[in-house]
């Protein structure tokens, strides 16, 4: 490493859960909170979070995975439960690294898993508090940047269609440096296949014998708080009143002019809302 350039602000490790190579950061001390990513291609610790850590370490210990499927973690897909087993994991690796009933956050498909979980009959993770950015609601809308999500072919333009429909200001998509980066991430060894295996759907008539699906919001007692992005291009407005309307415990932070990644376009207001939440939980 060039002597010039500055520290990161996290360590990274790589460990085997359940015979599985799986790779998180980690910065900070105390009690842990634990970050759990989106699902574009692309998509892992480091970019989601890069902008979150650093905050966040200042007051807990940061653990943030790379899902099963991504970065650096092994490329497995379950085409069964291919969710179940992204949680099985997740639950092992909160064991793994002494971090069991921490706070979870979670952006987009991490959110969700959050949801899921703590809906189902027999949670798994049971954190003490959840936060949601992006994660949960109503389907994705029928749009051009959710299909740019979806019809991804590993080039340049294409990913610079994930980047667009990801962020409301343009200057992300502009930027080649940040598209490629994202790019170079998408197409790791197995990468690319294991979100693309993800997206995979059975014709009509065999739907059925698919695992559900749903979430179910009104059993959800879990301290929970949705962060939304006020110009988010692929969710529909006002898509977090379905959980707030069945979940008891829940309270919503809309982030003017950002999109799906709030975190990642506004970290000052995110982060002070997530210090906030965290702390307050903290408190007797």
């Amino acid at each position: 490493m060039n002597r010039d350039e500055p520290p990161l602000p996290f360590r990274r490790h790589e460990i085997l859960v359940d015979g599985l190579e799986t790779s998180f950061l980690e910065a900070g001390s105390g009690a842990p909170v634990v970050l759990l990513h989106g699902g574009e291609f692309g998509g892992e610790a480091e970019i989601c979070w890069e902008a979150t850590i650093p905050a966040l370490a200042r007051h807990y210990r940061v653990l943030a995975l790379d899902l099963l499927g991504f970065g650096r973690t092994a490329k497995v897909v379950d085409f069964v439960d291919g969710r179940m087993r992204r949680l099985r994991h997740l639950a092992r690796f909160v064991e793994a690294v002494d971090a069991v009933g921490a706070p979870c956050i979670g952006n987009s498909m991490g959110g969700m898993l959050l949801l899921f979980d703590a809906g189902s009959e027999r949670p798994l993770l049971k954190p003490g508090s959840i936060v949601t950015i992006a994660g949960g609601g109503a389907l994705l809308m029928d749009s051009p940047h959710v299909a740019a999500l979806f019809s991804y072919d590993g080039s340049i333009d294409a990913m610079r269609r994930i980047v667009s429909a990801l962020f409301h200001g343009e200057a992300w998509s502009r930027d080649d440096a940040y598209v490629e980066r994202r790019r170079a991430t998408s197409l790791m060894p197995g990468a690319w296949e294991a979100v693309a295996a993800a997206r995979f759907r059975r014709p009509a008539e065999l739907q059925q014998a698919r695992a559900p699906s749903g979430i179910a919001y009104g059993r959800i007692a879990t301290r929970t708080l949705i962060v939304a992005g006020e110009k988010d291009k692929i969710k529909p407005g006002g898509w977090w009143q379905e959980l707030t309307s069945q979940m008891p415990r829940a309270e919503v932070v809309v982030v003017p002019d950002t999109g799906h990644c709030p975190q990642i376009e506004a970290p000052e207001i995110v982060n002070e809302a997530l210090i906030r939440f965290l702390a307050d939980g903290d408190a007797p």
